[in-house]
């Protein structure tokens, strides 16, 4: 029993020294140098973003974010302007029929037959209709 508890020490030590070589490989942050070829696999998996090229890209990926939020900014401002330009166009349209609606008004009351009415119905007004034609009066002018 002697001989049989060295030679499975020696194993189980020979294992978790095994282990934690092993673990100390896999537990360093340095990366693999990535092969050339890139399959949909890896692209799916994230295995092309690594830390190597995300250092190299960087400058990148910051111009493509500042864009995206200029783009989208712009967007939403355009969305609001339209909205506006809506809103007083409605206003307009409103504004327009009003005015028609006032200027159609005025040309009925200012009619001659409408004006003759009023001045008949109302009868402390001297003003009547002329019974003659109006004079035309020429004046001469001066030449000095």
């Amino acid at each position: 029993m002697a001989g049989d508890d060295g030679p499975g020490k020696n194993e189980n030590e020979e294992e978790p020294s095994l282990f934690k070589q092993v673990m100390r490989e896999q537990a360093i942050e340095e990366e693999r140098p990535q092969s050339a070829n890139f399959t949909l696999r890896k692209i799916l998996g994230g295995d092309f973003l690594s830390t190597e090229m995300l250092k190299k890209q960087i400058w990148v990926i910051v111009l493509i974010a500042a864009f995206t939020l200029v783009y989208v900014s712009n967007r939403y401002s355009c969305q609001k302007d339209i909205l506006e330009i809506n809103e007083l166009n409605e206003k307009l349209k409103d504004a327009k029929y009003k005015a028609l609606a006032s200027s159609s008004e005025l040309t009925e009351m200012c009619r001659e037959s409408n004006v003759l009415e009023m001045l008949k119905n109302n009868k402390d007004s001297i003003l009547h209709i002329a019974n003659q034609p109006p004079y035309i009066i020429n004046v001469p002018e001066n030449e000095q």
